[in-house]
């Protein structure tokens, strides 16, 4: 049971990335003119459109239990280039889109680890990130 209790934050953290990744992609294109991802159903925060059964579950999981690094991924949300309405441009804002999302979430989870650890309610069954 420990070892579950200790996978299941890293699970909910790997799900919360690759979906706000993946989101960010289609939201990126369906403002700058592809309704692909949005016609599709895949321009949600529900993780079940996104989750990609070996990338999301399965590997990150198996890599979890052996102590490896860990990583995933979700399926890639579908983007139709001659859509966008300035194409050559707008494929690099689609691209940089997903790791955009994942450094703010990134500045997120720092900001408010910083909080709590400097709130006082840190103790002995919290885990020290530092």
């Amino acid at each position: 049971m420990g070892e579950l209790a200790s996978i299941l934050p890293l699970m909910f953290a790997l799900v919360l990335g690759v979906v706000c990744h993946e989101w960010a992609h289609g939201y990126v294109a369906y403002r700058l003119g592809d309704a692909t991802a949005y016609s599709e159903g895949r321009l949600t925060l529900n993780p079940i459109p996104h989750i990609d059964p070996f990338g999301t579950i399965l590997m990150p999981a198996l890599l979890a239990m052996t102590g490896a690094p860990v990583f995933g991924y979700a399926k890639p949300v579908p983007v139709v280039f001659q859509n966008l309405r300035n194409p050559l441009r707008d494929m690099v804002w689609v691209a940089a889109a997903g790791p955009a999302m994942n450094l703010a979430l990134a500045l997120g989870a720092t900001i408010m680890l910083s909080i709590v650890k400097n709130s006082g309610l840190t103790g002995p069954t919290m885990v020290s990130v530092w």
